[in-house]
Parts: structure tokens; C-alpha cells; sequence
């Protein structure tokens, strides 16, 4: 029995037989791993919009006081890499000790260098390989993953708790919230019924935030203007009963925050970055990564694989793998699940997808346009989630038609 399959069987127990429970969360774009997500990023879009042929590998770590950037990146871009960071702490709203970081203030440390020419040479034959002939950046697999229970094609529990995260930012910014501060997280638990694979949300059985505020607000005054500025606006009525339970800063206290608080590095909220929990994961990260570099760009198109799967009507549920070794341009391996949802057998589906998407991370590249940086593009991603989002540079959420009979 898988990880998520016993999950599931342990939430029966608590939900009922004829239905589970399952959590995902997500944190805000002040919560110190993903202002490092943003900052790295952010540095990725820099060097992507004046040299498309960047090579980026670029790494944040943040504490008190604190910002550095390292790794490795070859590029012809002139990058003020101090300057990008403190832009980015800026723009979310890191303008002072008293929330948890000073943008203009911080030490910044930067230590890059530029990519190993042993990886170079297998991976890129010194830049001088046809896209068609571009290795994967190192090993791994990766996984894609859709389901119909939502518009997005994405886990309601996921969507729910990104959304509130996004929902709490803007309540900070556009003033409704004043006393709201850049850090925070969210939580949803969502009762599900399993639908012969396929998963439908029933309701909505416990949410969680936990947001940093200043010290002129009481605890009554956040739960209440949690439930009527970021609650009611993000889930649907339909799914919150009067056994709905409410767990709003339920620390009770939460003014510092931030890198103050705690410390931060890029890669570490992988799960929230993709399926909150749903699906699999290969483990890689997708921030500061150009995309020679398969843990981004064979992510995103095993996600518009079944994305499309599920748009076109070949199942209703699926998961999608890819593998890699470094150096090789072909895939290792790919995998397709649709969890019993399937119209057709998945060995045909695993045949159509074949068809239609071409795994090779440097015509991945040239598909998704994933040369393409500047004007946060990539940092765009880098908080509330690199799927299931409405937006024109999220290439990979393009569906493709799939034809089958």
C-alpha cells in the first residue's frame, strides 16, 4: 500500500467508509522558504531576459537580518544580483525589522560561480548541440498530475489553500487587512468520496491559518476578519456546513515572522508547489532553475500531459512520470496511471501521450517557451503554486487536443 493510499485508508476511519479525509496546505509569499523561492526566481528572469542561453543554478538562504545568493550560473547577462534581491524582499512587503526583514537594511552575500564545465560539456556539448540533441541537466523523475474535481483541473484541497494564501496577501496590500503581515500559512482538510478512482469533494471539514499580524489586533478581530475578507471570498458556500471547524491563528500569537522568525531556503515547499500532497513527487525543485534542468522543465510537461489526458476526456484522474539521465536527451521512462478513471486502457493512453508530447528537455524548451524570462515571468511562479493558474506565461497549462475513439 502507497503513502497516499494509506493515508486515505487511515482518514476512512475518521470520515466514514464511504468517505476520507485529505490536508494540503500552502504558505504565502512571506514565509521565508518562498521569499528565497522568489529571490532565486527572480534572478532566473534577470539573466533569462537579456541571455535566453543562461545556464542558472541559483540558490537563496535567508535569517535575521540576512539574504544570500549562491550557486552556479554562466550567462552573458550583467545581473546586479544585490539589487534583484532587495527588489524582491521589497515587493512583497519586507520594508522594516518590525515585519521580520528590512529590504533596503539586510546584509546581502552573494557567492555564484559559474556552471561545472564537466556538466556543461555532457549537457550542452559547450552550447553547441541542436535543441533536439540537448541532454537532461541531471537524473530524476518526475511527475505530473489532474483531476476533474475542480476547473483548474487540480486537487480542491490544494486550490483552497493556495487560494486563501493569495486571498491574504491581497487583503494586506490593497489595505482591507491593514494589520496583516507578509508571513503566514494555510490549511485546508477536504472530505472526499472515492468515485470508482475518481475523487469528489463532499465538503469542507477543517481550514487553518495561521497569518502574522501586528500588535494593535486581537484575536477576535483577526478570526472575524479572517471568516469575512479572505474565508468567504475564496471557498464556495457549498462546501462550508455548520460542522465546519475554524482554526484561525490558533497559536494565538504571531508578530514575528518572517526570516526574523525563521529561516528560509529555496526548494523547500516542493509540495506546495505542485499537487499539495496528490499525485507523486520526484523531489526536485523548481526555483533559480533554467530549463536544462529537468526537476522544472520535465514537471511542466508531464503536468500539461495530464492536464490534457483529463481535458480531453480520457480519464478523470491521472498521473503522469518521466525520467531522465544526465546527458541524455530521451527520456528514460514514461508512465501513465489514470487510478481505474481510464476510457481506454492506459497502456493506449501511454501511446497517445508518446504522440503528442516530445520529452526531450531541449524541445521542451522551444514548446513551452521556456527560454522566455523578465518581467516575472518565473517569479510569478514561485509563490501560490506553478499550476492550475490562468495566465498566458504558464505555457504548460495549455491544453492539447488528444485524439482517441
Amino acid at each position: 500500500m502507497g503513502e497516499l493510499d494509506l493515508e486515505i485508508h487511515r482518514s476512512k476511519k475518521m470520515a466514514g467508509s464511504d468517505t476520507f479525509l485529505f490536508t494540503s496546505e500552502s504558505v504565502n509569499e512571506g514565509h521565508p522558504d518562498k521569499l528565497c523561492d522568489q529571490v532565486s526566481d527572480a534572478v532566473l528572469d534577470a539573466c533569462l531576459e537579456q541571455d535566453p542561453d543562461s545556464k542558472v543554478a541559483c540558490e537563496t538562504c535567508t535569517k535575521t537580518n540576512m539574504v544570500m545568493v549562491f550557486g552556479e550560473i554562466t550567462t552573458k547577462a550583467n545581473v546586479d544580483y544585490e539589487k534583484i534581491v532587495r527588489e524582491t524582499c521589497r515587493n512583497i512587503g519586507f520594508v522594516s525589522d518590525e515585519v521580520g526583514l528590512d529590504a533596503d537594511r539586510c546584509k546581502v552575500l552573494v557567492n555564484i560561480e559559474q556552471q561545472s564545465p564537466d556538466i556543461a560539456q555532457g549537457v550542452h556539448g559547450h552550447f553547441t548541440k541542436r535543441p533536439e540533441e540537448i541532454g537532461a541537466g541531471d537524473q530524476g523523475h518526475m511527475f505530473g498530475y489532474a483531476t476533474d474535481e475542480t476547473p483548474e483541473l487540480m486537487p480542491l484541497s490544494h486550490v483552497l489553500a493556495t487560494k486563501l494564501g493569495a486571498r491574504l496577501t491581497e487583503v494586506r496590500k490593497n489595505g482591507t487587512c491593514p494589520w496583516v503581515r507578509p508571513d503566514g500559512k494555510t490549511q485546508v482538510t477536504v472530505e472526499y468520496r472515492n468515485d470508482h478512482g475518481a475523487m469528489v469533494p463532499v465538503r469542507v471539514h477543517t481550514v487553518l491559518i495561521s497569518t502574522q499580524h501586528d500588535e494593535t489586533i486581537s484575536n477576535d478581530e483577526i478570526a472575524a476578519d479572517l471568516k469575512d475578507h479572505v474565508i468567504k471570498p475564496v471557498i464556495p458556500e457549498k462546501y462550508i456546513d455548520e460542522k465546519t471547524i475554524f482554526h484561525l491563528n490558533p497559536s494565538g500569537r504571531f508578530v514575528i515572522g518572517g526570516p526574523h522568525g525563521d529561516a528560509g531556503l529555496t526548494g523547500r515547499k516542493i509540495i506546495i508547489d505542485t499537487y499539495g500532497g496528490w499525485g507523486a513527487h520526484g523531489g526536485g525543485a523548481f526555483s533559480g532553475k533554467d530549463p536544462t534542468k529537468v526537476d522544472r522543465s520535465g514537471a511542466y510537461i508531464v503536468r500539461q500531459a495530464a492536464k490534457s489526458i483529463v481535458a480531453n476526456g480520457l480519464a478523470r484522474r491521472c498521473i503522469v512520470q518521466v525520467s531522465y539521465a544526465i546527458g541524455v536527451p530521451e527520456p528514460l521512462s514514461v508512465f501513465v496511471d489514470t487510478c481505474g478513471t481510464g476510457k481506454i486502457p492506459d497502456k493506449e493512453i501511454l501511446r497517445i501521450v508518446k504522440e503528442n508530447f516530445d520529452f526531450r528537455p531541449g524541445m521542451i524548451t522551444i514548446n513551452l517557451d521556456l527560454k522566455r524570462g523578465g518581467n516575472g515571468r518565473f517569479l510569478k511562479t514561485a509563490a501560490y503554486g506553478h499550476f492550475g493558474r490562468d495566465d498566458p506565461d504558464f505555457t504548460w497549462e495549455v491544453v492539447k487536443p488528444l485524439k482517441w475513439e
